[in-house]
Formats: C-alpha cells, sequence, structure tokens
C-alpha cells in the first residue's frame, strides 16, 4: 500500500470515528461547534509568552479523548503532520526576539524561545480541538450545525462538497499511479518527467468526473442545498456541557492556575 492510499484510509477512518456511540458523540453538534470555537478563540488569546497558563487547556481535548473513546495515537499523528507549518512560522522566533526572559539557574531563556514554544502548545491545542470535534461529530453534523449558526448555506455546501469529494480526487490519483506503476513495474515510483503528463491526465479526469456528477446529482433533484437527514434535539444535558467548559475556559483564561498552584504551595510550606 503506497502512501497516497494509507493518508486516504487515514482520513476515511475520521468518518468511522464518527459514527461511534459514546457520551461525547451523542451531544448536539451545535454544542460541540461552539464549545470547539471558544475553546479555540481562547487558546488564541493568550499572550505570546503564556505557557503555564496554557497547561489547564488540557484537560478538555484529553476529557474528550477519553470520553469519546477516540486512539489517541491517531491524533498524535495527525498533528504531528501539521508541525513543520507551525515550526515554518515560529522558528525565526528564537533569532528575532532575544531578550532574556527567564532564568533557569545558570540557563537564561530569551523570549524568542518562549513564544515559539507557546505558538507551539497554541498551534497544538487547536489543532487536535479541530480533529476531535470532526472525529466526534462528522462532517455532515458539522455543517448542519453551521448552517444552525447562521452560516450562509453557499459556504455550508462549498464545505461539504470539498471535504466529500477530496476522497474522489483522491480515488482518482491512486488509480492514476496504479496504472502507471502497472505500466512501468521497473521503476521505483513515479519518474519526475512523467510528472507533467501525469497531472494533466489528472486534472482531465478530475474534471469529467466532476461533471459526471454533478449531472448526477442534478438528476436525483439537487437545488443548491444539502439537506442533512438526521436531525438532533437539544437537551439539558447538551446545555450543561456547553455552560460547564465555558465557566472552564474563562476560569483558566481569567486565572493563571499552575502560577496560582505554585504560590498557594509555597505559602503553606513556609
Amino acid at each position: 500500500m503506497n502512501k497516497i492510499e494509507h493518508r486516504w484510509l487515514e482520513l476515511r477512518y475520521f468518518d468511522e470515528l464518527a459514527t461511534r456511540e459514546s457520551v461525547i458523540h451523542t451531544l448536539h453538534p451545535t454544542i460541540k461547534l461552539l464549545t470547539t470555537l471558544v475553546f479555540i478563540a481562547i487558546v488564541a488569546s493568550f499572550s505570546k509568552y503564556e505557557i503555564a497558563g496554557l497547561i489547564p487547556m488540557f484537560f478538555y481535548p484529553f476529557l474528550v479523548i477519553g470520553l469519546g473513546n477516540i486512539p489517541i495515537g491517531m491524533i498524535i499523528k495527525r498533528v504531528l503532520l501539521t508541525l513543520p507549518f507551525v515550526l515554518f512560522i515560529g522558528i525565526f522566533n528564537p533569532l528575532l526576539d532575544q531578550a532574556i526572559l527567564v532564568q533557569i539557574g545558570p540557563v537564561p531563556i530569551s523570549g524568542g524561545i518562549v513564544s515559539f514554544v507557546s505558538i507551539i502548545i497554541r498551534f497544538t491545542l487547536s489543532v487536535v480541538a479541530a480533529l476531535l470535534l470532526i472525529a466526534t461529530t462528522g462532517i455532515d453534523a458539522i455543517c448542519g450545525a453551521l448552517s444552525n449558526l447562521g452560516v450562509p448555506r453557499v459556504v455550508v455546501t462549498q464545505i461539504l462538497f470539498v471535504y466529500r469529494y477530496l476522497h474522489v480526487l483522491i480515488e482518482e490519483v491512486m488509480k492514476t499511479i496504479r496504472a502507471y506503476s502497472l505500466r512501468s513495474p521497473q521503476s521505483d515510483g513515479v519518474a519526475f518527467k512523467a510528472w507533467g503528463s501525469l497531472v494533466g491526465l489528472l486534472l482531465l479526469r478530475a474534471i469529467d468526473r466532476a461533471q459526471r456528477i454533478y449531472q448526477a446529482m442534478l438528476c436525483r433533484g439537487f437545488d443548491g442545498e444539502v439537506r442533512i437527514v438526521r436531525s438532533w434535539q437539544l437537551s439539558k444535558g447538551d446545555i450543561a456541557f456547553l455552560l460547564a467548559w465555558l465557566s472552564f475556559f474563562i476560569i483558566v483564561r481569567s486565572i493563571n492556575i499552575p502560577e496560582w498552584l505554585g504560590t498557594a504551595l509555597l505559602g503553606g510550606y513556609k
């Protein structure tokens, strides 16, 4: 199995995770979407030098992983795939901000290093929260929640189609590469000189496939609106879940809990 097939199966695995039954899966999609959006907004609002204050925010994804029965290894693998982007963004911080911010014994720590670590933590928390939302809700329910929140229908439809037909595009890529491999068994992968014609062929096949899919949708009565078959009823438990986490996020953002605990413990020893 080549790497593209492996990545495709991993992407489909998130759809399978969304069909499981757990406490988190049964929550209203709009509640989970709102909780995730507030979580990401709170995480992003921390100062660039904040590290200790972010630690309590890990409690939310850990609890969702535990209650939702989500394989933590799969989440870690997806986060590691996205880390190069944040490394590229923050790699120059230690060079641009060399003012000493913290002294740990004889080792001085510059503000650039602290901000770099803070960016990585905030990015990791945000990506994990988004992945957990997909793994416990599913793209159909997420799009339904977006509609409930007043997001324009055309935007919701585009998000749903991009996600759904990304699978179709990957299937076309797999078929094309497999056909190339069968005709060139002696080569290890796709030769560099063949990539131009391969991309052109893939573009033509993708356009043809898109036209056939669109015609099939029109034949089935598609009028520009994607209708979600399943409906969810808002319960008191959903409201309690949202209010509890909103309160927790606000407390964590307002009070540096690790610093407060450290001060309390040191004060107790004195």
